[in-house]
């Protein structure tokens, strides 16, 4: 199985650590973020990993064949000339998807113990064309599904914006927890996405014609830690 790992951000919540490194490693429990994340991956059989680099891209590099490369196949799609944001560097990881199967994206400041596995399963007996793992948590922004979990839109608590992509009776708010199971369908419905975009606009733009899922991974612990103080916490998890 193949998965991407987002590796590129700047990683600019969790300073002043990333000040002289990026943010997949940024160390957590003995081992850099990104550590953690591989092994979860490999541990449920995803043996191809393509991770996108940018903010010290040859520090990411170094570490992953210090490693030797985790014991699985790693690929590096490199942005350092431009920061794809998340839609544009699926977009430009698209060759690594050519074999017609669905993949995991993970982020790499997402510490959970979610079964991956099981994320993957869902989407193939569900045949949505992306399936995201969600949670009914606290949060500034939301995605919106209606009664069957099918994505309706998107909204931001803190700037009052909302975007609905399917106008219905219901709109369940759920927290987005940057795991997400997709369907590589998806690239040939990319037209007129190009160069630096989200992959939140390019799912709401899809949800509107296309079947985009919600998981309810609420009884999972799931920590986001791109901030300092989360760090903590997912230590605690991990432990």
């Amino acid at each position: 199985m193949k998965a991407m790992i987002f590796c590129a951000g700047l990683g600019t919540r969790l300073k002043p650590l990333t000040d002289d490194k990026p943010k997949a490693l940024v160390p957590l429990a003995g081992k850099p973020l990104i550590e953690h994340v591989v092994e979860r991956l490999k541990s449920y059989g995803f043996t191809d990993i393509i991770i996108n680099v940018h903010h010290f891209a040859d520090k990411v590099e170094e570490f992953i064949v210090k490693k030797d490369y985790f014991g699985v196949n790693i690929t590096v799609s490199d942005e350092r000339n431009l920061l794809l944001d998340t839609g544009g560097g699926l977009k430009k990881a698209a060759h690594f998807f050519g074999d017609g199967k669905p993949f995991l994206i993970h982020n790499v400041d997402i510490i959970s113990d979610i079964n991956l596995a099981d994320l993957y399963r869902r989407n193939a007996e569900s045949g949505a064309l992306a399936s995201l793992a969600v949670s009914n948590r606290l949060s500034s922004r939301y995605f919106l599904f209606d009664n069957t979990m099918q994505l309706v839109g998107w909204k931001n608590l803190k700037t009052n914006e909302q975007k609905i992509a399917r106008v219905g009776d219901t709109y369940l708010p759920f927290a987005f927890n940057g795991i997400h199971v997709v369907n590589p369908a998806i690239f040939d419905l990319m037209d007129g996405f190009e160069g630096k975009f989200s992959i939140v606009d390019l799912y709401l733009h899809l949800a509107k014609s296309h079947f985009i899922e919600g998981i309810d991974v609420s009884k999972n612990r799931i920590i986001d830690v791109g901030k300092p103080a989360a760090l903590l916490d997912a230590e605690k998890l991990i432990g």
